[in-house]
């Protein structure tokens, strides 16, 4: 927010009032993002943009100007990305893969920032301060090795670079250096020219991509133009669409950067068999793609286990308007989530040993599925030493070799859902979080993605449903009467490296409240469902019945137990989600058909294993473990 600020800087532990420097700074935002119905609001959360929603830091009433610098970069940063930056090119450009995606998405935060920084040198300012004091939140100063320093903040630090001229900020500490050579050595062509294309988000990207390709990632991400060869098939199938081609090779020559669009469109055309010959626009593309894409979603809505659900299960919400389905790092800030992953990771330094060899055990069994698969007395390939005494007294005898077969390991996605209620402080969810952590990084590892839920209520008997309840005269039979937090620790999609912290935030004093199992299991049964993995396996893990005071203080008090089992039934009977369960100390095999009961919290890092091991293996084994699911501690 360049020029509007030297007014604003108070000397060191001045109380200023902050009001005209709250407007300042919205008005700054404003003009910044060409938009005069952007919202700005300052609160004690994490800073986030949402539409046209900003939250920026709250303004302390002794500000330094090192805060009030961070706010304010903060504030352009976000009104660049409003003014400078497209969602839906940066959606239709993405690559596909976790890690070029993260590249591809820091690059871009890079590009914006620094046009506005090359544009006015206040703006620089403000944003290199808000790096620094986001590298050092990060700790990077302290990353010595390539292992622990992100790839994706390198390569955007390396970009910022090339476009102002800029070197990262101390607070960056080696990062860029320790990757410097390998970028430089993959990358060095298409970052010369990166410059010249700032302005322009498109050829940006496109060159971006093009980069990401140089860097040898080209597997990371599946819409990466088709070889020539396709393009000739396609003249060849059709004649009349020559003349098209010959204009696309034509612009194709005219620019090396930006590949062509038309082209793009006629392999898409191929691969759905749709060959009329007809050019397809990009938007066109884009609207099939859409509906491609939405067409598999509507057949599976009339199938879902719950559509027909609230028609069968006597059970009520009062209001959902309170409830919140949210991400840890909004609950929380980084300064903060560093501290309690820090202190998780003292607590059980220990157990981590141990579980650590229980997750190898489990990588090697699920790696040995995914390699050694072989195909018996054939009649020909390697000899196999089995069948030796047949070869022997028969030269001639067939069926006497062997062949080894490349299994297919199924595309599997793990949700693993972890009671947040306050039965479960102290040794259980300490246990319960590292386990759900090392098992998480191990099934990355063998390419089985992993999601880690949270479930309980944001307040002690009702909250705000119980005060509208109680302001509207208490109806009887309310159904559930309390406010549900649904906690997204870790998605599917977001790599183990990235979302590691963020179970730290078991540990926050005051987090653990009430738990409402069933729409629990519903909610992170739906989030799986819509998943495009062909396996899907969802893991709950508890300690005990549902129980809610302000729920069960006016209905029934089976009600959210009959609720549970009605929605367990629904998923084990009519859901292609497998089901398992295990219970701390809790008989859970009541409700589950597929579960097991432990003693100790301590037992959990074995029973995860153990389970997961079990369903992974082939189904001829199976069976033989089918008795072990249930038992009791």
């Amino acid at each position: 927010m360049a020029g509007r600020g030297d007014n604003v800087r108070p000397k060191s532990g001045m109380v200023i009032d902050t009001e005209p420097l709250r407007q300042a700074i919205t008005g700054c935002v404003r003009s910044i993002a060409g938009d005069s119905e952007v919202e700005v609001v300052f609160a004690n959360e994490r800073p986030g943009l949402a539409g046209e929603r900003m939250r920026l830091p709250e303004i302390s009433k002794k500000p330094t100007a090192q805060e009030i610098a961070v706010t304010r970069g903060l504030g352009d940063s976000m009104a660049l990305r409003l003014a400078c930056h497209d969602s839906d090119v940066h959606a239709s450009m993405a690559p596909q893969g976790a890690d070029a995606r993260l590249i591809f998405d820091a690059v871009e935060q890079a590009r914006v920032e620094s046009i506005g920084a090359r544009r006015m040198p206040g703006m620089a300012s403000n944003i290199r301060a808000m790096n620094t004091e986001k590298y050092a939140k990060a700790n990077f100063v302290n990353i010595n090795t390539q292992e622990d320093a992100p790839l994706s903040e390198a390569v955007a630090m390396m970009v910022r670079e090339r476009l102002t001229g800029e070197k990262p900020p101390e607070s960056a500490g080696k990062v860029l250096d320790l990757w410097r050579p390998f970028i430089e050595g993959k990358a060095a062509a298409d970052l010369r020219d990166i410059s010249t294309v700032v302005e322009d988000q498109k050829a940006f990207s496109k060159l971006i991509r093009k980069m990401l390709t140089s860097m040898q990632m080209a597997e990371d991400f599946g819409d990466e133009e088709e070889p020539d060869t396709q393009e000739a098939e396609t003249d060849e199938d059709q004649p009349a669409s020559n003349e098209t081609q010959d204009e696309q090779v034509e612009e194709d020559a005219g620019s090396d950067a930006a590949p062509a669009e038309e082209s793009e469109a006629s392999q898409e055309q191929m691969e759905d068999g749709e060959m009329d010959g007809a050019e397809m626009s990009e938007d066109e593309m884009s609207d099939d793609l859409d509906e491609d894409s939405e067409t598999p979603g509507e057949t599976r809505r009339p199938n879902s286990p719950f559509d027909d659900f609230n028609e069968k299960v006597d059970y009520r919400i009062f209001t959902q308007e309170f409830d919140e389905e949210i991400s840890a790092e909004e609950l929380c800030d980084e300064a903060e989530l560093d501290r309690l992953r820090a202190f998780l990771d003292k607590q059980l330094a220990h157990l981590q040993g141990a579980v650590g060899r229980l997750a190898n055990r489990l990588q090697r069994r699920l790696m040995a599925q995914q390699n050694r698969s072989w195909d018996f007395d054939l009649e020909e390939g390697y000899l196999d030493p089995a069948r030796l005494v047949r070869l022997i007294i028969d030269p001639m005898q067939p069926l006497s070799f062997k062949k080894e077969r490349d299994t297919k390991f199924r595309d599997t996605v793990v949700s693993l859902v972890i009671d947040n209620s306050g039965s479960m402080r102290g040794r259980p969810i300490t246990v319960a979080a590292t386990c759900a952590d090392i098992l998480a990084r191990t099934l990355e590892r063998s390419g089985v993605k992993v999601e880690i839920l949270g479930f309980t209520t944001k307040a002690w008997k009702g909250g705000q449903s119980r005060e509208q309840w109680l302001a509207g005269g208490k109806p009887p039979s309310p159904g559930r009467l309390n406010d549900l937090r649904h906690i997204i620790y870790k998605s599917a999609d977001a790599p183990w490296r990235r979302a590691r912290r963020n179970l730290g935030l078991m540990m926050r004093e005051g987090l653990l409240k009430e738990n409402i199992d069933g729409e629990a299991l519903m909610w992170a049964h739906n989030r799986l469902i819509n998943r495009p993995e062909q396996r899907k396996i969802m893991m709950m893990i508890s300690d005990g019945a549902p129980v809610d005071d302000s729920t069960l203080s006016v209905n029934p008090g089976n009600y959210l137990e009959r609720h549970l089992r009605a929605v367990i039934e629904q998923i084990e009977t009519r859901s292609s989600v497998e089901l398992l369960a295990i219970g701390i100390g809790h008989d859970v095999t009541r409700y589950y058909r597929r579960a097991v009961t432990i003693v100790d919290a301590d037992e959990l890092a074995g029973a995860m294993t153990e389970q997961l091991a079990a369903l992974f293996e082939d189904t001829s084994t199976a069976p033989r473990r089918s008795g072990r699911m249930r038992r009791a501690g």
